[in-house]
């Protein structure tokens, strides 16, 4: 009986395994095929009740291998560096697919290159807080302050299905919460109306850092 229990269990456990990476849908793939897929996909807006709908639903993961996710990546790239509304980063929800995937300028890089990542996790995050200016694609010619952990260890995917692990800072870490925000339905003005009743403990001698006393996993 226990060994039919565990069997069952792995079985099951299996399966949960394989759904956690799925391929995109028919759905999914007809709107990434939509229009001429030389050029950038339209980029959702919070103030289209329908695209607000796709902006707050969390997304899930995809298979790195997915033979539709590199046209994917393509077309999310050209929207984030449309001349009409430019960014540092976009995420998959913002052009109305609901996949864990992201684009961020890396910063801490050489070159400050663009960088594609797939299902993208936070492991954990410093207490040091920046507070900052934000933005975002689907909500234009408007900015926020909120705050952000200044360092966060990052985990997360390329094309070769590769693991990456590792941590990043400053505003290279800053664009990864904001993108990564958007995988789980959040806007930075949800962030900024969340930390409105949180304690921020500025550090002294003018230094533009806050520590938040609470620990976070």
């Amino acid at each position: 009986m226990i060994r039919k229990s565990l069997l069952t269990f792995s079985i099951i456990m299996l399966i949960l395994c394989g759904l956690d990476a799925q391929n995109f849908t028919l759905t999914e793939k007809n709107q990434i095929l939509a229009g001429d897929t030389t050029k950038m996909m339209r980029v959702l807006v919070y103030t289209d009740p329908s695209d607000l709908m796709t902006l707050n639903s969390q997304s899930i993961d995809i298979d790195p291998a997915d033979p539709m996710l590199p046209l994917l990546a393509g077309r999310m790239h050209k929207a984030m560096v449309d001349t009409a509304n430019p960014g540092v980063g976009i995420a998959a929800p913002q052009v109305g697919i609901n996949r864990n995937v992201i684009w961020v300028k890396r910063y801490d890089k050489p070159g400050s290159p663009f960088q594609f990542c797939i299902n993208p996790r936070i492991l954990k995050y410093t207490i040091l807080h920046r507070k900052g200016g934000e933005g975002c694609l689907s909500i234009p010619e408007e900015r926020g302050l909120l705050y952000r952990s200044y360092a966060i260890l990052v985990e997360y995917k390329t094309f070769d299905g590769a693991s990456h692990k590792e941590m990043v800072d400053d505003n290279t870490a800053i664009i990864f919460q904001h993108e990564i925000d958007h995988l789980n339905g959040l806007l930075f003005p949800d962030r900024m109306r969340e930390q409105q009743g949180e304690f921020f403990l500025p550090i002294p001698q003018g230094m533009e850092f806050y520590i938040k006393p609470t620990m976070t996993p």
